[in-house]
């Protein structure tokens, strides 16, 4: 059987060298900005992606809405199933206790309620069996390979329904014998993992019940033979990925010219940020002030993915070049807030209580367990951090007074106690110092990880403070820059686009032409 054994893909693969050098061409104009502008007006993507494009908005029907709506679902769909190692398709379960669910069963019993009686009349109605029979043998063709002439024959020969319906006209058919046959063929054609639904179906003696539940593993292996195919065509989605997500992206914004308005808005964010960051540096006393402050496309764009860190998913869209990703993306920030907050207890800890404790690593692993465990689901609104933090104050006390009485050393005072706890409760105040430095070490860590080639040769060096998660901080890290250049790679030439909007306007194009000119 084609899929036995198989082995998944590894869904977040690293892009290729051949992917890394086209993105490298598309956005090598965007290296520094003192290039002339000459390499920024050669792009690859079309002049439609262009954010500066000054036509007037045209009319959109119903039907190019449509058609972008199409392709956003089928390249979501394909991005996940090439980065997604763990992407498979399940069955829909309708709740039992829903109206849906309900329906349902009672219809599908009273078929089977109808196919027991008719099998069960003197003389027998088959009919309603051959039919079954008819689908289940269509089932079973299309699960074989285009090399499995002998098994389609075989089949096509078995469950010929006009063969049968001569039979069931003579009272010579043989209904069990039939089941016993579409049995043995799906224990040949099934996957090792419904092995024991096969069994079970040889045990049950009920015909209809045995007719039930042929189909609702028929079902299974349907699912079972989608999957395997979506695990065969991972690697070559993974190949084409990047160019197949750009021109889907680029018909979608054929289709709708405002599909790049979050993302301009996103990176014109940063570029402001920068622009006022330089200007307060060029105003410093003493400072030369002559010339205009210049930004590196680069830099802009990095930190523009920096924000991405502690962007608020519920309240704020994300960029639309970023929402294949959008869910990974959540799911990364929650779980570095919450590291972001281990960090801080350890680093409370230590500077209170370190010197009474040096020399047992035993302790500092413990009472990270306990900070992972009451802080899981912290970003969930219902979730009261203050009470937790509390609990992991008093649970600290609890866990370094018994590693003091264990050495005989006397236990920490009340007063020690209590400004533990207290210091651990003002984490989730505002501007709050321990919280901002961790969160600054943290974002100067993860900058350093889109400074690094892709892939990289080793991680950077974890900042001071952060060593308690250094391992699951490196292992997000890596999660994180996968993203990132795989982005950057898929979206370069957009971006490229939308960066000379914002940092060589018309006025600043005038001016590198006729240097270029000049030249």
């Amino acid at each position: 059987m084609p899929f036995n054994g198989e082995k998944q893909c590894v869904g977040e693969d690293q892009p290729s060298d051949s992917d890394s050098s086209r993105f490298s061409e598309s956005m090598a104009s965007l290296s520094d900005y003192e290039c002339s502008r000459q390499s920024f007006t050669s792009d690859s993507s079309s002049k439609s992606s262009s954010p500066a494009s000054t036509s007037p908005p045209r009319v959109v029907t119903f039907d190019e809405v449509m058609a972008a709506a199409r392709n956003l679902s089928n390249m979501t769909l394909a991005h996940e199933i090439a980065v997604n190692e763990n992407f498979q398709l399940k069955q829909d379960a309708l709740p039992e206790s829903s109206l849906a669910g309900r329906v349902r069963h009672i219809v599908h019993q009273a078929f089977w309620d109808v196919l027991e009686s008719e099998l069960n009349a003197e003389p027998p109605e088959y009919e309603h069996a051959i039919k079954l029979f008819e689908e289940i043998r269509e089932i079973l063709l299309s699960f074989l390979t285009p090399g499995g002439n002998r098994l389609r024959n075989q089949i096509c020969e078995v469950l010929d329904t006009d063969l049968i319906r001569q039979q069931a006209e003579h009272s010579a058919v043989d209904i069990q014998g039939l089941a016993n046959y579409v049995i043995s063929t799906m224990g040949k054609l099934c996957a090792p993992v419904r092995d024991d639904d096969i069994r079970e179906l040889k045990a049950t003696n009920n015909i209809v019940e045995v007719l039930r539940q042929i189909f609702h593993v028929l079902d299974l292996m349907k699912m079972d033979m989608v999957n395997f195919t979506i695990r065969s065509l991972r690697p070559h989605l993974q190949r084409q990925l990047i160019d197949y997500e750009r021109t889907k992206f680029q018909e979608i914004l054929e289709e709708t010219p405002s599909a790049l308005d979050q993302t301009t808005e996103w990176i014109k964010e940063s570029v402001h940020e920068e622009l006022l960051s330089l200007s307060e540096a060029t105003l410093t006393p003493g400072a030369e002030n002559h010339s205009k402050p210049s930004l590196s496309p680069t830099l802009v764009l990095n930190n523009s993915y920096l924000k991405l860190l502690q962007w608020d998913y519920q309240k704020k869209e994300l960029p639309e070049t970023l929402m294949t990703d959008g869910a990974r993306l959540q799911e990364l920030t929650e779980k570095l807030n919450q590291l972001k907050m281990i960090a801080c207890l350890a680093l409370i800890t230590n500077n209170m209580v370190g010197a009474l404790t040096d020399g047992q690593p035993e302790l500092a692993v413990r009472l990270k367990r306990i900070s992972a465990v009451l802080l899981e689901g912290m970003n969930k609104e219902t979730f009261n951090l203050k009470e937790v933090l509390n609990s992991i104050g008093i649970q600290t006390c609890v866990e370094v007074n018994k590693t003091l009485m264990e050495r005989g050393l006397p236990a920490l005072n009340a007063e020690v106690q209590a400004n533990l706890v207290g210091q651990f409760s003002s984490i989730e105040e505002e501007d709050n110092p321990i919280w901002s430095l961790i969160d600054k070490r943290i974002q100067l860590y993860m900058k350093s990880l889109l400074c690094l080639p892709s892939p990289p040769r080793c991680m950077p060096p974890v900042p001071g403070g952060l060593a308690v998660v250094q391992q699951e901080l490196e292992s997000l890290g890596s999660q994180y820059a996968n993203i990132v250049n795989l982005n950057k790679q898929v979206y370069g030439p957009f971006y490229a686009n939308i960066l000379r909007k914002l940092l060589f306007g018309e006025e600043a194009t005038g001016k590198a032409e006729a240097s270029s000119s000049t030249n």
